[in-house]
């Protein structure tokens, strides 16, 4: 179960786009064409699937303070967290470096209409976001921590190829020349953050069953107040109507 929300908790709710904004450079830049669009967003997903792990492997083995404390007591006390940014973006630059590599070679095609955004994925801060959250929130396995980073990666592929559709569409359509370009796409990219929003209500239960009776105890004591409240109007209203006669 932890899976499955941390999953579409990453797609839905967390959405790399719509609800941090983040790598919108590439975002705005490459989703002219659905065929593009699929074609970068099939290599963020790969990029954050592989890197994300790694990173999780990185911090939890070599920056956390005291995570050298394998290699013997004398390390226990080391501390390389300052080190975080330079070696996520190093492994993250690696990954980018294997991935261009790869669409090179099997789809030049796609390698030459992706251009100088494919290697710039190495700076893309979606990517940097996606280990970044994963340090920050703590996650607490290495599968959670693949699970994380394909679920980001899959929400960021939905929102590029979203807007990619939406863009190829409105090409036809009577835009006001004002909000050609990237004026009507800020405004769509806006109103489809504000659906995503209603992806938060999603997976907010829980199976505590002390937080089970808390919300029993907190209904309980709001149906009393609104019987104490029905009680005082109705005198009310007998006192008005007394004061009237």
């Amino acid at each position: 179960m932890e899976h499955v929300e941390l999953f579409f908790k990453s797609i839905f709710i967390d959405n790399m786009v719509f609800a941090t904004f983040l790598g919108m450079c590439s975002y705005l830049a490459v989703s002219k064409k659905v065929s593009t669009a699929v074609g970068l967003g099939a290599a963020v997903i790969f990029v954050l699937a592989i890197t994300v792990p790694l990173n999780w492997l990185l911090d939890q083995y070599i920056l956390q303070p005291g995570a050298l404390s394998w290699l013997g007591e004398e390390y226990a006390s080391y501390d390389l967290s300052f080190l975080s940014f330079i070696m996520f973006i190093a492994t993250i630059a690696t990954m980018v470096q294997l991935v261009e590599i790869i669409v090179e070679k099997f789809s030049p095609s796609l390698y030459n209409s992706l251009g100088i955004f494919l290697p710039l994925i190495a700076v893309n801060c979606a990517i940097l976001g996606g280990s970044l959250f994963m340090q920050s929130r703590e996650i607490a396995t290495l599968g959670l921590a693949l699970n994380y980073g394909v679920g980001s990666g899959i929400g960021w592929f939905l929102a590029i190829l979203a807007i990619a559709a939406i863009r190829e569409k409105i090409r036809y359509s009577n835009v006001p020349p004002a909000l050609r370009g990237l004026g009507i796409t800020f405004i769509i990219t806006g109103l489809m953050a504000i659906g995503f929003m209603s992806f938060g209500g999603m997976l907010t239960g829980g199976d505590d069953e002390g937080k089970v009776e808390d919300k029993s105890a907190a209904i309980e004591a709001i149906e009393e107040d609104v019987k104490q409240q029905e009680a005082k109007t109705e005198s009310d209203l007998e006192l008005a109507e007394n004061i009237n006669k």
